[in-house]
Formats: C-alpha cells, structure tokens, sequence
C-alpha cells in the first residue's frame, strides 16, 4: 500500500497545512478520493460514496473562504465520512440493514451538525454491522469490513468501517459511537484509538431515557481524537443532567490545552479477566497487561483490582437495557416480510425488548445506579483503570461471532464482548487505545477508563502512555489486489 503522502497526515497536522496553505482543499480531497479509490476495495471500510465531482466542488468551496479570509473550524477542507448508523442530510443512511436500503438523511444528526459547520467535507459513509448490533462488521447491503493487519479476519465493530479506513490512512480521524464497545473494540484490531466520552459529552437527539450508546471520535493519535471531540462535544457542562454520569461533575475540557498526565504516583487499577469470570483467547491477557506495565515503569502505583459487586447481577442488568434499547424496533419482527431480512441475532434483541415488563425495567435501573456508586467508589482509590478491549484477538471475518473461547460456550452472541459492558453502564469515560502486537502481527488494545466527567484525565494518561510506545504509528502494510 503507497500512501499519498497527504493521506498519512492526521487530523491535527493536516488541518495545520490547509490553515497554512501549504496544500488545498481540492487536493487534500483529490489525493483522499484516489487513496480510497485504491485502498477500499480490499477492507470494504468506507460505503455510499458521493459523486467524486460533487466532493472536488465542495473542497473548492472550502478553498474560495479560506481565500476571503474565512475558515469554519478545524475540519475546514478534512474529509470525513460518517459511521451509517447516524444519519446525515442527503446521504444514504442504510444502517447496514436491507429494510433501511433505500432510505437518504433528511436532518444531520446533532454532532453531524458540528462537524459540518467546523468544515467537513464528506466523503461518504462507515460501513457497520446491520443496525449497529454485533462487533463484527458485516451487512447484508454493503458487505464485510475487513481487518487491515489480515484482510481474512475481522475488525470488529460496530465502528469497525472507521477503524479500518483509519488504519489504511483514508481518513484522518472519523466518528463512531459505543453501546457494547463499539469505538473500543474497533479501535483495538486496527491499532487506532476510540474515545467513548462521559455520558451526555456528546449531544444526543433529545430524549429523557439515559440509554447507554455514545457517540464518539476515533483517531491514530490522542491529539487527533481530542481535536475531533471537540467538534463533536457539549462544551455546556451542564447540558446533561440525566441520572448516570452528570457532566456538573466535570472540569472543563479546555482541549487544545492537553497536557501528558504525570505518571509517578498515578493509581492504576488492573482489571484483567475481572479475577477469572471472562473467559480470554490465551496469551491475550498478558498482552493486554503492556500498557499496565509500560505506566508503572514510569512511576505509577499499580494493583490487581475486582470490583465489590455482583457482576452476574450486572450482566443481567445489561441485557435488559439492551433488549429495551431494540423495542423501538419492533415493528420490524411484526411484519413477516421485513422480519426475514433481519439476521437473528437482531430478531432475539427486539423480541426479548417486547417481553419485557416494566417490573424487570426498574429492576436494571436499580442495579445500574447501584453499580454507578459502586464505580465512583473505585474512584476513591484509583486514579484510572486499565482493563483489556477484547476477549479474543480478531477472528476469521466469515464467523459472525465467537461461539466458545478457551473452550468456554458463549451463551449469547456477544457474551465475546462482556468486559466493555461494565463501564457501558457505568456511563463513564473509556478510552480503546493500543497496546501492541501478537507475534503474528495482529493488534492488541486496552480499555483506559476514568471517573464521571474524566474525559479530561482518560486523554492526558493516553498521551502519556503513547508518548512511550507510539503504536499507533504502526500502520498495516497491505497488499491491495
């Protein structure tokens, strides 16, 4: 794979070149549109291409107000395409689903809003699994995303398009959004980072429930993830005022202040296989231990840590949510006709949702704000926690999920994916971030969380750690057919 040299800029050092004049909106757009020409074929990353012609317009626009002296905001002339769950004016907006193919945005969605504004110039759409469930990027419209580092395997999901046109340097940073680790799981097979904020950081469409999606930035370096999360971000701290994870917490992020965290002294909690209950392909834990290890060699304090709590209870809590979050979708197994287009796992979300009694609802949101307490406690006594991404290291992109792991059954399709889940309903911040290779050269990715409203803390620690290992630099060296 060569890449256009403007291509393997980030948001941040490409942003900086279009300010300086030193390359144009058309070409930065042309050599972008060339690169995916070449490169997007073999990961099937970035779908519902626009006209090339209508995108070349559009960054001649961007170039004619950048000669007025007028520049919108840091994504003035980056391209960008937006993940297919989240719907944009005039694009197609299929979320991977065959029921949904022919449907086109009519409103941009209110962080599509901020990216436009700041200047985006959009190139088209991140393929996810159909209707954003599952971690694996397949769908019956577009078809499957595959993993860069070993086009036969998955890059998981569901912002699995983002994370591969990210490590393939079509886009320099992009948006996704995380229920069941989809920015993180993504972010750690494809040697990128994915940022799930605090609950509310990002403006949602208006709702009163506190569901447990968020939409997020993704990114190859920190100082690209902060930049795009703060286009994307509710920098009115106290927008939020919903019962997990109020941003009256936080301190402001004041993004373009960013300063590594200081590493001696910090308290840093290992979660691991949370003391044996998550079943881990073997030799992923000591892998996913690197980051750990990399922070106490600078000084911080580190202890193996289980949280005090029922996490059986939890589990179970969490598939109530989650079948809860499917019942706006049940009119699609009313009907026979759109019902058969649906692939099943999506079939036993919105039929468990529609079972639910309102007795089992309150029951979750009980043990989810017992679990909240539980985890502003663990906050009392570290400063950030350290858990592993994933369970297993990508697998073969034709299996729809793992069915057992070490020889452990998986009894739902995405029990794969427990050790996101705690901190999905904890509403806290988590950062995917790298943490380095297999010995067959697959990438490995750790969880960073923090406290309610640490986004702030989350990304200086970051910044630290990639400071010492900068895997992130690390790109695929694919071989385009």
């Amino acid at each position: 794979m060569t890449v256009p040299e403007v291509c393997e800029l980030g948001l941040v050092d490409l942003r900086t070149a279009i300010a300086a004049r030193d390359v144009s909106c058309v070409e930065v757009a042309r050599d972008h549109l060339r690169h995916i020409d070449a490169v997007n074929a073999a990961v099937t990353a970035i779908v519902a291409r626009p006209d090339p012609d209508a995108v070349l317009a559009e960054a001649a626009e961007r170039d004619a107000e950048l000669a007025r002296g007028e520049r919108r905001g840091v994504l003035h002339g980056v391209p960008q395409a937006v993940k297919d769950l989240v719907e944009v004016a005039g694009q197609p907006f299929t979320a991977g689903s065959p029921v949904f193919a022919s449907r086109v945005g009519v409103v941009d969605a209110p962080h599509v809003a901020r990216m436009r504004a700041a200047g985006a110039v959009f190139v088209g759409r991140t393929n996810t699994p159909e209707l954003g469930f599952g971690s694996q990027t397949y769908n019956p419209v577009w078809g499957t995303t595959r993993n860069p580092y070993d086009l036969a395997r998955t890059v998981g999901g569901s912002s699995g398009g983002a994370a591969a046109a990210l490590a393939t340097r079509m886009l320099p940073a992009a948006d996704g959004s995380d229920y069941m680790g989809s920015l993180r799981n993504p972010a750690a097979w494809a040697n990128v980072y994915g940022l799930r904020p605090s609950r509310g950081r990002v403006p949602h469409t208006p709702g009163f429930v506190a569901q447990l999606g968020e939409a997020g930035p993704m990114a190859r370096s920190v100082a690209d993830l902060a930049a795009l999360l703060g286009v994307m971000t509710n920098q009115d701290q106290h927008a939020d005022r919903g019962p997990v994870g109020p941003l009256d917490r936080a301190d402001p992020l004041d993004l373009e202040a960013l300063r590594p965290a200081d590493p001696v002294g910090l308290r840093v909690g290992w979660l691991g296989d949370l003391g044996g209950r998550l079943a881990t392909e073997p030799g992923l834990l000591e892998l996913a231990r690197g980051p750990v290890d990399v922070l106490a060699g600078l000084g911080a304090v580190v202890e193996d840590v289980v949280p005090a709590f029922d996490l059986d209870r939890l589990w179970e809590a969490f598939l109530r949510w989650r079948w809860w979050n499917a019942c706006e979708m049940a009119p699609l197994v009313e009907d026979p006709a759109l019902r058969e287009q649906l692939k099943p796992e999506l079939v036993w979300e919105i039929e468990h949702g529609t079972a639910l009694s309102a007795r089992e609802v309150s029951w979750a949101g009980t043990v989810r704000a017992e679990w909240y307490a539980a985890v502003v406690a663990l906050f009392d006594r570290f400063d950030v926690l350290l858990a592993p991404a994933t369970q297993v290291h990508p697998f073969s992109a034709e299996v729809p999920w793992p069915a057992e792991i070490a020889g452990r059954v998986m009894d739902t399709y995405h029990r794969w994916m427990e050790t996101v889940a705690p901190w999905s309903m904890a509403g806290v911040p988590v950062l995917g971030m790298p943490a380095g290779f297999t010995p067959d050269g697959l990438p490995v990715g750790v969880q960073l969380i923090g406290p309610p409203g640490g986004d702030r803390r989350v990304l200086e620690v970051a910044l630290t750690h990639e400071a010492a290992t900068d895997w992130s630099a690390r790109r695929p060296s694919l071989v385009v057919p």
